[in-house]
């Protein structure tokens, strides 16, 4: 049986927890019924809210929705979705921006993979960067250079070395995703990383190290011997 949020003790209600307690006193579920403002007949905010959570499976899945599923939602409609989907943007370029900051050092497979995973959380195309690092293998820039399709990724060494020299990077490492979670190099990342290296043995920008992600790790090509420093 649905409540009104009248009937919660204002004491108990998300906004005025907020103001009192502060925004991280707060559940899931109170983040997404401020955001969301309100309830619809026969459902308060928060059931509204609560059944968003149940439908994707958690708060950690909300990252796979879009406006067409969002909106079969008892209680969410195209401006609902819009807004959520906007949070869910904002927060994740935040996220990114503050773990990807130039000068942080980037050693290991481990620590790339830790700062750049969440670039392709939810992707279902091909993102291919590069990150070009001074010789304390600190960051100096990220780029993306190209954005394929699901199985396909090509770019031309060109664009992967003009961008090296326009920050006078001292090495470079390549980053793509697999949205199939396969995290095998398929015949072709093999032989375009090949060449890349053989590419920056010559021009003196040796390449550092190439991380296929997925869901759930990566591959590196170093830590798996096919580029040799």
């Amino acid at each position: 049986m649905s409540y009104k949020m009248m009937d919660v003790p204002r004491s108990e209600r998300p906004r005025e927890r907020f103001l009192k307690q502060g925004v991280s006193s707060l559940t899931n579920q109170d983040l997404l019924s401020i955001i969301l403002k309100n309830g619809t007949k026969g459902q308060n905010v928060q059931e509204v809210a609560l059944l968003l959570l149940e439908t994707f499976g958690g708060v950690d899945k909300l990252s796979n929705m879009s406006i067409v599923n969002l909106s079969k939602i008892k209680g969410i409609g195209p401006v609902k979705a819009m807004e959520l989907l906007c949070c869910l943007e904002l927060g994740k370029r935040i996220y990114l921006n503050s773990n990807t900051e130039v000068g942080v050092v980037l050693d290991h497979p481990e620590a790339i993979y830790k700062n750049m995973r969440y670039l392709f959380y939810g992707k279902k195309q091909e993102y291919f960067y590069c990150l070009y690092l001074n010789q304390k293998q600190q960051l100096i820039e990220r780029k993306l250079l190209f954005m394929g399709t699901i199985n396909r990724s090509v770019v031309h060494p060109r664009e992967v070395f003009k961008e090296a020299y326009l920050a006078s990077a001292s090495s470079i490492v390549c980053v793509h995703n697999h949205p199939s979670n396969d995290l095998h190099p398929s015949r072709e990342d093999l032989n375009f990383t090949n060449s890349l290296v053989e590419i920056g043995k010559i021009q003196g920008i040796p390449i550092a190290d190439h991380l296929i992600i997925g869901e759930t790790g990566y591959y590196s090509f170093y830590e798996n011997h096919n580029i040799i420093h």
